[in-house]
């Protein structure tokens, strides 16, 4: 994935042989390309007897983990031990929706994605009688101290646009609570699923340089990763992802996931 296509032939004058357009280079294909990089750097460095074609091409498995420099939009931020006495934040994987470079008005933004509030929407009685009966078996996440809003993660599966929700990486899209009329009438008209969306009470956000500051303090890594980490099956405990993703970030990461919490 990633590569660019070059026109057909060999460069000579004649007409035969027609040119075709070079590929579209997609978010999608980058990251996987990256990743594989990565994969590859690794798999060089640990076994340097093997180079090039020697090693296998297929070095990503389904799911997927490497460390990056800076935030990017689809990125994740785990926390480090750093946070470990932090009752919000302690062992948290933040999913950013922004990276807060989009325009000077923006700020980063996030949420939790592995705390669940072990509630069910039937549970919380909600005043919308449709939502009650659309996702009533949906389970709540805990997305962050800040309350304003509540966010709404889809799993859209293709490069299509939908209304009232804004593409983070392909695949998975975000809304408010302005965007769960459209949820409820995407899965009427069996678009999607109820297992196709999740629901965060919250969400964390930073203020400006705020985040720069807490990387700086080694408060968390930074890590690009497959969707089906971000988004797993439905039947999927989110308890133990950030364990697992340290792990297959590997090295000095793995070690963090297997060290016992610091006490609160």
């Amino acid at each position: 994935n990633g590569d660019r296509s070059v026109p057909n032939g060999d460069g000579s004058k004649g007409h035969d042989t027609p040119k075709s357009k070079p590929q579209r280079i997609t978010l999608d294909s980058w990251r996987e390309y990256r990743a594989t990089l990565w994969a590859r750097e690794q798999a060089e460095t640990s076994e340097p007897e093997r180079k090039g074609s020697q090693l296998d091409h297929k070095l990503l498995g389904q799911k997927w983990a490497h460390p990056i420099a800076l935030p990017e939009p689809g990125s994740v931020l785990i926390a480090t031990e750093t946070l470990d006495k932090c009752e919000m934040f302690g062992r948290t994987v933040v999913f950013l929706l922004s990276d807060g470079t989009k325009n000077p008005q923006d700020q980063p933004t996030g949420i939790v994605i592995n705390r669940q509030l072990h509630q069910k929407i039937k549970h919380m009685k909600p005043s919308h009688l449709d939502m009650a009966a659309t996702f009533a078996d949906s389970a709540l996440h805990i997305g962050g101290p800040l309350l304003e809003s509540s966010i709404c993660l889809f799993r859209s599966g293709d490069d299509k646009k939908f209304t009232g929700f804004e593409e983070v990486i392909p695949g998975l899209c975000y809304g408010t609570k302005q965007s769960l009329d459209e949820a409820m009438m995407l899965v009427k008209k069996g678009v999607a699923k109820p297992q196709d969306f999740r629901f965060f009470h919250g969400f964390a956000g930073w203020g400006r340089d705020q985040l720069k500051q807490e990387l700086e303090k080694n408060y968390w890594h930074v890590a690009a990763c497959s969707a089906n980490l971000i988004f797993g099956e439905y039947n999927e405990s989110p308890e133990g992802l950030w364990e697992e993703i340290l792990q297959l970030m590997g090295g000095q990461y793995a070690e963090l996931s297997r060290k016992p919490k610091l006490d609160i």
